[in-house]
């Protein structure tokens, strides 16, 4: 018999999102992705001054902040065509893989990581076989006998004060865990860890920015002002403080991410579920040189199809065939339900003919989401760290091959293992081991710049609104955490006259378009195994693997919508 599970809305994300899945003889063979929550900033822009625009739409994410000011100021840039200066590409890549390596380990420990580590088994965990295990994969020095059994004994009082707090409302006994009680013990101690690192690394942020989260930012370059001897600007002292927290960062991610992320999927190999769609999608970004020169970059760009890594196809944003979004199934009015429309001509104009909430089942025959769906040529993508590696890999990068080919002989796994939850979880850990080698080097190239004399941060030769033509339009694209990310602008008498942003979420969470194609969530999830329907442990772990752009609760239904249980879920 079908049973329907409603999780609504998923928890240990940023945003709204609702998954419904048909669920027949324990494996899920229907799924739609919803989001819940109109977001309209693309309206809000329209008719103001676009050297202000990136200040409005970084708030289109609570934890992209960056790299949505970022794409907005490059869309800017790239109407007005205005070049910046090589500190200030320095810092944006800076800034970048900050953003990357902070939102990477945030993902594995708080968002994703109890989808793999159970806590309460951490309580059964012998202290000492923990230490010996910790120090078998690291010299991270946090791993004495004594350091173990204190966070123990920290959780222990927290189960039994009956108030678990953070640890609520979870799945904790659960069949699908695979970890030994002290490989879940180990995890744990690094959970709480990384709470503590993650306040340090933003601090490069607050230096280059300002503030965190939503940093300043400046068409043109950066408000970053550069003299090693000023005591009111960025100065020695400060850039000293930025390289303790790279040195930071790479001591965290040698050695306790990488090594946690490679014993834990050791005890997960068999589990290959949630491969999903076999087309990759990157822009590409992290340019050494300018935006405009793509060989530059070190995250390659280009389109993978049916998982083929010998052949790579050229993406082009301003091309209006390549790049489309779709709305069918989506609450949103266009002038035709089966054309696509590039963003230079997209609107967001709402037509909610929905359910209202509390919502009954969804109808994959109507709308049946906030989110529109785009397209590349017409078939749907996937993006994020996996696509990027698979992007790479299929290029010949060769620092990116390495270290998928070194994990996966590590784990005794083949390459197809890449394509599944574990191996996007994987991908996303070794991106995290990619930029903070990065950020090391760029530190090392902004330091080197200004000991020659160069402080520039700022181009103002374009500043001026007399200088713009009466009509201009730009594309600003970057990769963002969770993947591919492009801000469209259309400019018309100094003014924004037209903005749309195409986000990772909205590739991989879009509905159905008009061929029927899923979009990258619910593909994922087709014949996901579920070992107890009404805990739904391998449902999130799928999902949770992208990174998802909140919430708190979700509820059971059979397939006609009658409500037959009640689960929390952390």
């Amino acid at each position: 018999m079908a049973t329907r599970i409603v999780v609504d809305p998923i928890t240990r994300i940023e945003g709204h999102l609702r998954i419904e899945a048909v669920v027949e003889g324990g494996r899920i063979t229907e799924a739609l992705s919803a989001g819940t929550t109109y977001r309209g900033i693309e309206k809000i822009v329209e008719n103001r001054d676009p050297r202000d625009v990136w200040a409005f739409v970084q708030r289109i994410c609570g934890v992209c902040t960056h790299i949505h000011a970022i794409a907005s100021v490059r869309a800017v840039e790239d109407a007005l065509d205005i070049r910046i200066p090589k500190n200030a590409n320095t810092i944006r890549n800076i800034m970048t893989t900050t953003q990357f390596v902070h939102d990477h380990v945030v993902h594995f420990y708080h968002l994703h990581g109890f989808d793999w580590i159970d806590v309460i088994s951490a309580l059964k965990a012998d202290p000492k076989l923990t230490s010996a295990l910790a120090q078998s994969i690291s010299p991270w020095p946090n791993s004495s006998e004594g350091y173990f059994r204190d966070v123990q004994n920290r959780v222990k009082k927290l189960v039994d004060s009956g108030q678990l707090g953070i640890f609520a409302n979870a799945y904790w006994g659960h069949p699908a865990y695979r970890l030994p009680p002290e490989g879940n013990l180990l995890g744990v101690a690094h959970y709480l860890e990384a709470l503590e690192w993650q306040k340090e690394i933003v601090k490069i942020h607050t230096i280059f920015g300002g503030k965190n989260p939503h940093p300043n930012y400046l068409v043109g370059g950066m408000a970053s002002t550069l003299n090693p001897n000023d005591n009111d600007v960025i100065n020695i002292e400060r850039l000293n403080l930025v390289k303790r927290k790279i040195d930071e960062a790479q001591a965290f991610v040698d050695q306790v991410l990488i090594p946690d992320l490679i014993a834990i999927a050791g005890f997960y190999k068999n589990d290959l579920f949630g491969g999903g769609l076999t087309n990759y999608l990157a822009y590409g970004g992290l340019p050494m040189t300018d935006i405009r020169e793509p060989d530059s970059f070190l995250f390659p760009g280009g389109v993978v199809l049916e998982r083929d890594l010998t052949k790579v196809y050229d993406v082009d944003l301003k091309d209006p065939a390549q790049i489309q979004e779709f709305v069918p199934h989506s609450w949103y009015n266009y002038p035709s339900e089966t054309t696509g429309l590039h963003p230079w001509q997209g609107r967001t104009e709402d037509q909610y003919d929905g359910p209202q909430p509390p919502y009954q089942n969804l109808d994959e025959h109507k709308r049946y989401s906030w989110l529109k769906t785009p397209r590349w040529k017409g078939k749907a993508m996937e993006v994020g760290p996996l696509a990027r590696f698979v992007v790479g890999y299929a290029r010949g990068f060769k620092p990116m091959k390495d270290l998928v080919d070194d994990s996966l002989k590590k784990l005794e796994l083949p390459q197809q293992a890449l394509f599944s939850t574990l191996g996007r979880t994987l991908a996303r850990g070794l991106e995290a081991k990619y930029c903070v080698d990065h950020l090391a080097g760029f530190y090392d190239d902004l330091v080197a710049n200004i000991k020659a004399g160069d402080t520039a941060v700022f181009n103002g030769q374009r500043w001026d609104p007399k200088t713009w033509p009466t009509q201009a339009q730009g594309i600003g694209f970057c990769e963002a955490p969770r993947g591919a990310l492009g801000h469209w602008v259309k400019i018309k008498d100094g003014k924004v006259s037209g903005y749309q942003a195409v986000v990772p979420s909205t590739w991989n969470a879009s509905p159905r378009d008009v061929q029927g194609q899923r979009g990258a969530y619910e593909e994922s999830l087709l014949d996901t195994p579920l070992a107890v329907p009404d805990q739904p442990l391998e449902l999130l772990r799928t999902i949770h693997s992208f990174d998802p752009c909140l919430a708190c609760a979700a509820h059971l239904l059979e397939k006609d919508g009658r409500e037959v249980g009640q689960i929390r879920i952390l």
